[in-house]
């Protein structure tokens, strides 16, 4: 659709696939800057998105926006390719992303600390329509030193997630509750978690009902994972490698 926005950093001669790179809940495609300098360094053509009504998107209604709309985003940025992907999702980006690579050709899967698919709905939860901010995930200010959930960024990394953050769907937020099903992936699935992230972490993934390969970050917060130089540079290097052998 015309209304999403992507940026994206070139390699000077790719050696990789294309990589659609897909945020999380309440933010956009800023927080994905380090990550598309490290892609780009290894031979990747590193695709940034605004999912549709975050960072440089079109204006959009998304009181009621579901998860199959962000997923609608994906799969249009990616048939633009004209080659499969790999997706790199984090937190809701994540469940997104394998989403997306159960409809579309996509080489591998990443998740970042994703949200994860259910087993079976709970029809019990009911589906809201709304929007809410940030402040639902801690974050009541906008001052860079009062980031208790970002302990492992930096006062300008911090400056860059507080920069990244927007409105979201409250429904898209309730369906992931409710619980979103993936029967299974046509492709490798690598799951990313960091031993300091209080939001989702290892342990979260126990259950999870898709084969997966597993990468563990010491040290990582949640927001570790996407912008705490250091550790992107960390992962980026796994991740790369790991995508190489799918090949």
């Amino acid at each position: 659709m015309n209304s999403i926005h992507s940026t994206c950093l070139l390699p000077s001669a790719a050696s990789l696939p294309p990589f659609i790179l897909i945020h999380g809940a309440a933010n956009s495609a800023l927080v994905w800057g380090y990550w598309q300098e490290e892609l780009a360094a290894h031979g990747a053509a590193a695709f940034a998105l605004d999912l549709r009504g975050h960072g440089k998107s079109v204006p959009y209604d998304l009181s009621q926006t579901g998860m199959h709309d962000y997923v609608d985003d994906v799969c249009a940025l990616a048939r633009q390719l004209g080659q499969p992907p790999v997706l790199i999702g984090w937190s809701m980006g994540g469940l997104v992303a394998m989403m997306a690579a159960a409809k579309i050709p996509t080489v591998a899967c990443i998740g970042l600390a994703p949200s994860t698919p259910a087993i079976q709905l709970d029809a019990s939860i009911d589906l809201r329509t709304g929007e809410f901010t940030s402040e639902d995930y801690g974050i009541t200010s906008s001052r860079p030193e009062d980031q208790t959930v970002m302990p492992d960024l930096n006062t300008q990394e911090r400056v860059v997630a507080l920069a990244s953050l927007c409105m979201e769907s409250l429904r898209a937020r309730d369906e992931r509750k409710r619980g979103i099903v993936i029967a299974s992936l046509p492709c490798p699935l690598l799951i990313v978690t960091g031993t300091k992230d209080e939001f989702w972490p290892k342990e979260a993934y126990a259950d999870l009902v898709l084969p997966a390969d597993h990468l563990s970050i010491v040290d990582a917060s949640h927001w570790g994972l996407v912008l705490n130089r250091q550790k992107v540079t960390e992962i980026e290097s796994n991740v790369v490698a790991w995508v190489k052998k799918q090949i």
